[in-house]
């Protein structure tokens, strides 16, 4: 299968709906008849990883056109949703920069930064720059937890004001901050640290 995010709406939901190859079907009453075999059950597994993955592209690709339809704070709903979605499975630690027009519907989102199981450098710096390279007039902001607490650290607090101050000075706010942990997620402006 070549790579999800590059296919289109309709190679995505013909390969979603798509009856499971002969080859499949085989390995898959295999799989039903001998429930030992590691082999069969390692391509059904594989299988289903994929359709799942296939469903998330779709759904993610969904709520971004509903983002950029609409301003993102009619529905914040949307932007919780997209967020878990995007990074809540995520072993890693991402920092997501969801950039947003003078009417705060989605102009892009970005993965800005990647880390560690604990740990995501970010740098202001390229947030500003990106945030103008975008012509965004307000941001939002998140990172996920792959611990799975989502309770802001205090260097994450940090961070916030980091940004806040140095968008101000080029007339860029942001408008939330959000931690993701599994399919929790946490708000700094929903818990007055903006």
């Amino acid at each position: 299968m070549s790579k999800i995010t590059s296919m289109s709406r309709a190679e995505l939901v013909s390969e979603l709906v798509a009856p499971p190859r002969t080859a499949c079907l085989a390995e898959m009453a295999a799989a039903l008849s001998a429930p030992y075999d590691a082999v069969a059950l390692a391509s059904h597994e594989t299988m289903v990883h994929q359709r799942l993955a296939i469903a998330r592209e779709l759904l993610l690709r969904d709520l971004t056109d509903q983002m950029q339809a609409r301003p993102v704070l009619s529905s914040p709903g949307t932007v919780r949703d997209w967020l878990r979605l995007y990074c809540a499975h995520a072993e890693h630690e991402v920092f997501l920069v969801l950039y947003l027009d003078v009417r705060n519907r989605l102009i892009e989102a970005q993965e800005l930064f990647r880390g560690t199981l604990t740990h995501t450098s970010v740098y202001p710096r390229e947030v500003v720059k990106s945030a103008l390279a975008h012509n965004a007039a307000s941001l939002i902001v998140a990172h996920n937890h792959p611990s799975g607490h989502a309770a802001p650290s205090q260097a994450d607090q940090l961070l916030t004001q980091q940004l806040k101050s140095a968008l101000a000075l080029v007339d860029v706010r942001i408008i939330d901050h959000f931690i993701v942990a599994g399919s929790e997620t946490q708000s700094f402006a929903e818990q007055g640290l903006l």
